[in-house]
């Protein structure tokens, strides 16, 4: 008889005690045989003292400093022996036998590198998450949206994507990951800090080989923006700079030749129409994330987790622009722009 897999579930904290407090009860009380570990990224507030006294039984890594998402992740994902990791955030609400759906789908198929389960919003659970939805995908300018969210708008949850496919990119809010893949291919690139590594990161286990794939079967529910809410200079300097980065590390370069500048300038759009509208701070963050970029490219272009060749074509990827059907056409659903019949 075929021994079980090993799995650990994997949730990185910083300052995260009241999010521990609300939702890690759920994550134990389904765990089964699943090991769950805390990595603790130096957190200020007494999220650490408060595990060891109310939950002693549970491993924590205490990494003595904020390394942010990615970083964070590798170091801790050093000190866990296992055969899947799931990357959990600590705003997410589980339910009992979440995983068994996501783990059974991958031993039956080796080939799948990373996959996601449907991500709801923890507040109304009939509706699709931001982070995540029910899949990931992404436009031939490198904007990413999700089967159940485009831009800012989520849909309901009517079952429209109940079928388990592949994806572009899985969720770093729940992501289950083949820990041989993830070291195979160098792990989140500690780069980008936080912020469109897990996208980054699937893209290099496709062009590995890997297949990446949404389980709607297995479902949980999300709080969001619980690190850095959303419109924080922060946040929205790391999108725009992590994107850019992506894309060049990414793209062939004969792609990435015409994507570039068109990316550059509606990034440019986007923050001059902002300025007008008043939001200064989203036009200073977009600034300094084109002008990091450019130095990316001068001092750092070959210092960070490049990617491998692959000739097949990506899955998840949506050939056209999705700035172009949103804006221009006035389309908001996944279905209406990439074609989706509905289950």
């Amino acid at each position: 008889m075929q021994n079980a897999p090993g799995v650990a579930v994997v949730i990185l904290n910083w300052n995260g005690k009241h999010f521990l407090q609300r939702f890690l009860p759920s994550v134990l009380s389904a765990a089964g045989s699943y090991e769950v570990i805390i990595a603790d990224n130096g957190s200020a507030d007494d999220s650490v003292s408060w595990l060891q006294e109310n939950h002693p039984a549970v491993r924590v890594i205490l990494l003595g400093q904020n390394f942010g998402f990615a970083k964070g992740y590798n170091e801790a994902l050093k000190q866990v022996a296992a055969d899947y990791y799931v990357l959990l955030n600590s705003d997410v609400e589980v339910r009992a036998g979440w995983a068994e759906p996501i783990i059974a789908l991958m031993e039956k198929d080796k080939s799948i590198g990373a996959c996601q389960p449907k991500i709801l919003m923890e507040d109304n659970h009939t509706m699709f998450e931001y982070a995540g939805a029910a899949g990931g995908w992404i436009d031939a300018l490198g904007y990413p949206f999700a089967r159940g969210r485009v831009f800012d708008v989520c849909e309901e949850d009517r079952g429209q994507y109940n079928d388990s496919t592949s994806i572009f990119w899985a969720s770093g809010a729940a992501m289950f990951v083949r820990s041989a893949a993830y070291h195979t291919c160098g792990g989140l690139d500690e780069y980008f800090f936080a912020h469109m590594e897990e996208i980054d990161l699937c893209w290099r286990l496709q062009l590995a080989g890997c297949k990446i794939m949404v389980c709607p079967e297995s479902q949980v529910y999300h709080v969001g923006g619980g690190t850095l809410p959303k419109g924080n200079r922060r946040k929205v300097y790391l999108n725009f700079r992590n994107n850019l980065i992506m894309l060049a590390k990414n793209l062939p370069l004969r792609t990435l030749l015409w994507t570039l500048p068109c990316r550059l300038a509606l990034d440019a759009i986007a923050a001059w129409k902002n300025l007008l509208s008043g939001d200064t701070v989203f036009f200073v963050a977009v600034m300094k994330a084109h002008i990091a970029f450019v130095n990316w490219c001068i001092f750092k272009r070959h210092s960070g987790v490049m990617p491998l060749t692959k000739k097949t074509p990506l899955q998840g990827w949506f050939n056209r622009s999705i700035v172009w059907a949103y804006f221009v056409q006035g389309k908001r659903k996944f279905s209406e722009i990439v074609g989706h019949k509905p289950v």
